[in-house]
């Protein structure tokens, strides 16, 4: 009987090793598998490189890695925040490195990675400091620059719920990142809500088939997630939200 679901969340992170190259979902904290991150803290993997669409906020989840002095390098899209001085200290200290990758380009160089798409050639970033060095052509009187797609060791991406197959569905935003990245790692560990028996999915919501997925990881109810909402948030200045907020 097949079963991914793995209930100590440190064994499924116990197999990234150092120097790995890992895909984090999420959009800010949508989407973000904070579980899963702090286990991986806890496991003690450096030299990191994370591939995600931020570089971190506050001092959790990506920021708590990045404080442990776990990551080498970031390729991200937003990687500056106004809560975002966790990477803003390591940065300005030469101790980080970034590749700065526009949101559409870093989407779609992992949607490649899955499809087994080597490079391809996009008009977004031509004239830029990020095209420096990188092959031109101009397709249809159009100049486009040449990018690789990306791959990944490991992807850690949340989900709302799972099947013991691996299939998976997301709730709302939290969705994001988490399908594309899902299938261009070597090794795909989910955390969900909740782990439903097998048939409980609707199979026309399942958006992550369980072909992609090596472990699934039940982490419950959140206590900085309430239905749906961000609890304990902050405002532009940093000063906390009581009761609730940011969606």
């Amino acid at each position: 009987m097949i079963s991914k679901v793995t209930c100590d969340i440190r064994e499924a992170v116990a197999g990234i090793g150092d120097g790995a190259t890992v895909m984090i979902s999420g959009f800010g904290r949508a989407g973000q598998p904070v579980e899963l991150i702090d286990a991986l803290v806890a496991h003690g993997a450096g030299e990191l490189t994370i591939v995600s669409n931020n570089a971190g906020s506050g001092d959790t989840g990506i920021a708590a890695l990045l404080a442990a002095g776990r990551v080498r390098k970031v390729v991200c899209s937003f990687p500056r925040q106004s809560d975002s001085w966790v990477f803003d200290r390591l940065y300005c200290a030469g101790k980080i490195e970034l590749e700065l990758v526009p949101q559409g380009n870093l989407a779609e160089r992992i949607r490649a990675a899955g499809a087994g798409i080597g490079a391809f050639f996009t008009p977004t970033g031509v004239g830029t400091a990020l095209a420096v060095g990188k092959e031109h052509r101009t397709i249809d009187g159009r100049e486009h620059v040449l990018e690789f797609s990306i791959h990944a060791d490991a992807a850690l991406i949340s989900a709302l719920h799972g099947d013991r197959h691996g299939n998976l569905v997301y709730r709302k935003t939290g969705r994001n990142f988490g399908p594309i990245m899902a299938t261009a790692a070597t090794t795909t560990i989910a955390q969900v809500d909740s782990c439903l028996d097998l048939g409980d999915l609707d199979p026309e919501a399942v958006v992550t088939p369980g072909i992609y997925v090596d472990h699934v990881v039940p982490v419950g109810e959140r206590a900085w997630l309430a239905a749906g909402v961000f609890v304990g948030g902050s405002d532009a200045t940093g000063r906390p939200l009581d009761d609730s907020v940011r969606r």
